[in-house]
């Protein structure tokens, strides 16, 4: 037997660090109004960044829920059998109120403080987070057929249900269904945008964390150039959607209805359009041990597009920004405030805002998202250039409104302030 050998130029296991501890999203829930809810997503946070934690989630992926139609005896009982780690993740999860909270103890800043619980729990799995309905097996008839062989989302249970005879309520007016469920796919909408941005972000930590301690060409990738301009403009498009993602957690909280409505539906279109491609550059950050399972970015990977299904498809809520601002014109004069904001402090968003303007007097179903992508850009610049540093803001404006800008990650002019950028992303965990 030859001695086991030594394992060099590959990076540390990434746990044992506070996923809570990162300047944007601690910036955000200032900024937003729930400062006070930060000693416990600090806990949850160093829960979320331990060893512990990252296994419950890798196996509640690797033993995915199990349909038992019959027991022994026959008799149907239609029970879906969960892995013991699933269930780790869920008591955590519902103890830090990600699963009512603001409506269990409501007070100014509890859906922020709901999103960023969310933000750092849902980096460790993502997939229990969704909502799911479960029989119990005493009240009603619910009887299912089967459970959905799914490309992502596998420790969540999917299921096709069979009503026979099934008891149901009403939960609001008769007539007023579309109205009523929209008030339910309005807050829905918030938490797939959530989801997203932290998706985005867990992928862009795991990047910058494998280009600091992997060395090529006697140097840590993260010093090469062109891997700074890659993972710098990752960075910039985490930042923008944490940014985006908390205004409209915020606009819930205060009853900024109107802003709401439309911009809900702008964070649920773009935010979830650049998730699946922003984690692929991550995952190639990684080069060929970001296609291996046990780095963790596959699961990311496949998770990434579910969120852009879920609660409407892209085209879905494309069309709901169109209907928001042609039927509600206090819905765009909100949008409009909020981007007016930040007027005079880029000549690149004012120059986009005013051609966004342009657009909106002569919107099509056909360009819809084509404007709604533009509307959602200068919503982002708007927020990052009142609340980031100015090398966020600078090269988010270059990079995102100018229109000879390149269309891939990594393609940040040369005069970005790439360190100042690379700066906001959460550090090596602690002793690393």
């Amino acid at each position: 037997m030859t001695p086991t050998h030594e394992v060099t130029n590959q990076p540390p296991p990434l746990h044992g660090y506070d996923v809570s501890a990162d300047p944007v999203l601690e910036e955000a829930l200032d900024r937003e109004g729930a400062g006070w809810s930060l000693p416990d997503l600090r806990a949850l946070g160093r829960r979320a960044g331990a060893a512990e934690a990252q296994r419950w989630g890798v196996e509640a992926n690797e033993f995915p829920p199990v349909l038992r139609t019959h027991d022994r005896y026959g008799h149907r009982i239609d029970e879906v059998g969960f892995h013991p780690s699933w269930h780790r993740l869920m008591e955590t999860g519902v103890a830090a109120g990600l699963a009512g909270a603001p409506w269990a103890s409501p007070r100014p800043g509890a859906h922020v403080a709901r999103a960023a619980a969310m933000s750092v729990w849902s980096t460790v799995e993502s997939g229990h987070t969704l909502p799911r309905v479960l029989p119990d097996g005493t009240r009603n008839t619910f009887r299912i057929q089967r459970l959905k062989d799914k490309l992502g989302n596998r420790s969540n249970a999917s299921a096709e249900p069979e009503f026979d005879d099934t008891v149901a309520w009403p939960v609001g007016e008769p007539g007023r269904g579309v109205r009523t469920i929209l008030e339910m796919v309005s807050l829905t909408r918030l938490d797939c945008a959530v989801g997203s941005a932290a998706g985005i972000r867990a992928a862009l930590v795991q990047a910058v964390h494998h280009a600091r301690w992997r060395h090529a060409f006697g140097r840590p990738l993260l010093d090469a150039p062109l891997m700074r301009n890659v993972l710098a403009d990752l960075a910039l498009e985490s930042e923008a959607a944490t940014a985006l993602a908390f205004r409209v957690a915020g606009a819930v909280d205060r009853g900024e209805r109107d802003f709401a409505r439309v911009a809900t539906a702008l964070a649920k279109f773009w935010i979830c359009k650049r998730h699946p491609v922003a984690v692929a550059e991550a995952l190639e950050c990684l080069g060929g041990n970001g296609y291996v399972e046990e780095s963790g970015l596959p699961r990311l990977y496949r998770d990434a597009p579910l969120n852009g299904i879920w609660e409407g498809s892209g085209n879905v809520n494309a069309l709901d920004v169109l209907r928001a601002l042609s039927r509600s014109p206090s819905a765009l004069d909100a949008y409009a405030a909020e981007v007016s904001l930040a007027a005079g402090a880029d000549r690149r968003l004012d120059a986009a805002w005013t051609a966004v303007r342009a657009e909106l007097a002569a919107a099509t179903e056909f360009g819809a998202r084509r404007l709604v992508e533009r509307m959602a850009l200068v919503l982002q610049a708007a927020l990052l250039v009142r609340h980031a540093p100015p090398a966020v803001a600078d090269a988010f404006c270059a990079s995102r409104l100018d229109r000879d800008r390149g269309l891939a990650f990594g393609t940040l002019p040369a005069a970005a302030d790439v360190t100042g950028i690379l700066a906001r992303v959460p550090p090596v965990p602690a002793g690393g």
